[in-house]
């Protein structure tokens, strides 16, 4: 599981994609990742199951990695209503494998990351229970409650001078927020 020294611990995760048949004329497949398959073989875009149009893929095998310093993130993964790992995917402009798997992870914060650019796709899959066993027994081993230590201020009285509020090369002696006036110049 975890070693002392490295204060991680590895598992491979399969990764489900299911395929189904898109709701609109524009996209003529939808993609959805539907489950995880904890100690997972290698795989390439396996199929799992087909019912008509609908087909579910082993679409790669990915390596979820918990960190001793992420535990409080997983402890938010786990409290959830319903605990998750999070699946990062990349459109990989392929019919045949129409995604790249980029990342497995357990961490809410981290997989939050991956939704600021517009280029990757996170999908939220649910935990099987071995799974969410696992992450809890690695939190238990690493997780260190933090101290909260409130912050005591200093007696210096900073807001005697006022400086940095507009171009001080300009003189005002109005409001420097204010909006900006316009000169109109009369038309003959």
């Amino acid at each position: 599981m975890a070693t002392a020294a490295a204060r991680h611990a590895v598992l491979p995760v399969g990764v489900v994609l299911r395929r189904a048949p898109g709701v609109t004329r524009w996209a003529k497949w939808s993609w959805k990742a539907v489950g995880v398959l904890p100690g997972a073989k290698a795989a390439d875009w396996s199929v799992l199951r087909s019912d008509g149009d609908i087909t579910e893929y082993h679409a790669a095998t990915l390596p979820l990695t918990l960190w001793a310093s992420d535990t409080e993130a997983y402890l938010a993964a786990l409290s959830a209503q319903v605990p998750c790992i999070y699946v990062v995917m990349r459109p990989a402009h392929d019919d045949e494998k129409p995604f790249e798997m980029v990342l497995a992870t357990a961490s809410p914060y981290e997989a939050q990351d991956y939704t600021d650019g517009a280029e990757d796709q996170v999908e939220k899959v649910s935990m099987p229970e071995g799974l969410v066993a696992w992450v809890r027994d690695f939190v238990e081993a690493y997780h260190e409650e933090e101290q909260f230590v409130k912050r005591r201020r200093d007696r210096k009285r900073v807001d005697l001078k006022e400086d940095g509020k507009g171009d001080a090369r300009i003189s005002q002696l109005s409001d420097v927020y204010r909006a900006p006036t316009v000169k109109r110049e009369k038309m003959h």
